[in-house]
C-alpha cells in the first residue's frame, strides 16, 4: 500500500472542495472494498477524505411514501430497518445475502453503489486491464471466465458488476442523489451505471468531484410481493454467480405489472424490461415465467467457461418468480 494523507469533512460542501482538483483523493466512508484495492496497488490514492461525520446517516419515509437513505447508512443498519423490512423486502433480502455480517456493518450503502468489479484480472495488476490501464487490452476474454457477465459486454471488458443491493435498488426503480459544485441533481440507477463498450474504465456517470448523498426509493403498491435470490458457490462471503430480484402485482391469478432485475451476468446490474413485457398481462404460471426467463437472456453472449451462466440464470429467474407470485 502506498503513503497517503486523510482529510475529514465536517459537511457536504467540505468533502466536495476536497476532491474538485484533486485526481489522486478518494472518498472513504467504511473502506471495505478501497481498502482492499489499496492493498493491492489496483486504486493509490494520495489522499483519503473520510466523510463518516457528514449527516448522512438518516432512514426516513420520503416523497409520497418512498423512503431516502443517506449514503453513510450501514447495509447491516439498511436491512434490518424496520421500515425496509417491511415495505422493501426484496431490499432487505438482497442486502443479507452480501458479504458477511461483519462487513455489512461496516460498509455504507454510498460505499456498495461505488463498489468495483470482482474480476480477478482486474485485481492482479500484473495482468492487462482496460479498468485499470485504458487499451492495455481484456485477459479475460480469454482466460478462465467462468465468473464473468454474458450480458452487457464488449470486446473491452466482461467484468461483472458485483453488488447484491443494487440489483435490488434497480428492480425498486431507485433514484441515485448526488451533490457536486454546479449543485445536487438526482440519477436513475438504471442510467447511473454506464456499459463498458470502449470505455470499460469509466463505470457511473458520477463526476469525479461529485458526492453521493443519498437514494430515493418510490412508494410501493400493497398488492406487489417481491423476493432476492442468490446463487453462489458458497453460503456466505460469495459474490453472485447468478441473482435475481422480482416484484410482482397480481390479481385474479394474472401478472398485472412486474419488475425483473438480474445479478451476477450483466456488466451492470441488468434490468429487463423485456421480461416484464411478456409478463404483464400473462397468467403467473410455469409458461409464463419460463417465456420471461427466455426473453431476459435472449441476447446473453457466453464465454469459454460461463455459457452454464445463461441457463442458471433462467433457472434463477424462474424460482424467484415463483417464490414471488406462486403458480396457478
Amino acid at each position: 500500500m502506498q503513503p497517503f494523507s486523510v482529510t475529514e469533512v465536517k459537511d457536504n460542501i467540505s468533502g466536495i472542495n476536497a476532491l474538485s482538483g484533486n485526481s489522486k483523493a478518494k472518498i472513504i466512508g467504511g473502506g471495505t472494498n478501497l481498502v482492499d484495492l489499496m492493498k493491492m496497488y489496483v486504486e493509490t490514492p494520495q489522499e483519503l477524505i473520510d466523510i463518516n461525520h457528514l449527516k448522512l446517516t438518516t432512514i426516513e419515509v420520503h416523497l409520497n411514501g418512498g423512503m431516502r437513505i443517506g449514503a453513510l447508512v450501514r447495509n447491516s443498519d439498511l436491512a434490518y430497518a424496520e421500515l425496509v423490512r417491511k415495505q422493501y423486502p426484496v431490499l432487505s433480502q438482497a442486502l443479507l445475502s452480501g458479504a458477511s455480517a461483519q462487513i455489512r456493518n461496516m460498509a455504507t450503502v454510498g460505499g456498495n453503489l461505488m463498489q468495483r468489479t470482482r474480476c480477478p484480472y482486474f485485481f492482479n495488476t500484473s495482468f492487462p486491464c482496460n479498468k485499470r490501464i485504458p487499451g492495455s487490452g481484456c485477459p479475460a476474454i480469454n482466460g478462465f471466465n467462468r465468473s464473468h457477465a454474458v450480458l452487457g459486454t464488449s470486446d473491452k471488458c466482461i467484468a461483472t458488476h458485483p453488488s447484491d443491493m443494487c440489483v435490488a435498488l434497480t428492480a425498486l426503480d431507485a433514484t441515485i442523489l448526488v451533490q457536486g459544485p454546479a449543485g445536487e441533481r438526482k440519477i436513475p440507477i438504471t442510467d447511473f451505471y454506464l456499459l463498458p463498450g470502449d470505455t470499460p474504465d469509466i463505470e457511473t456517470r458520477l463526476q469525479k468531484d461529485e458526492l453521493i448523498t443519498g437514494i430515493d426509493l418510490p412508494g410501493i403498491s400493497s398488492g406487489l410481493s417481491s423476493h432476492y435470490l442468490k446463487v453462489r458457490d458458497r453460503a456466505s462471503f460469495e459474490f453472485a454467480i447468478t441473482s435475481a430480484a422480482v416484484l410482482l402485482d397480481i390479481s385474479g391469478g394474472i401478472i398485472r405489472s412486474a419488475r425483473i432485475a438480474l445479478g451476477g451476468v450483466g456488466t451492470k446490474p441488468w434490468r429487463s424490461y423485456e421480461a416484464e413485457e411478456i409478463l404483464k398481462g400473462a397468467p403467473n404460471n410455469a409458461q409464463s415465467y419460463q417465456a420471461a426467463a427466455d426473453e431476459a437472456l435472449k441476447n446473453a453472449k457466453p464465454q469459454k467457461y460461463n455459457a452454464f451462466k445463461i441457463e442458471l440464470a433462467k433457472r434463477t429467474l424462474i424460482r424467484a418468480l415463483e417464490t414471488t407470485g406462486g403458480k396457478s
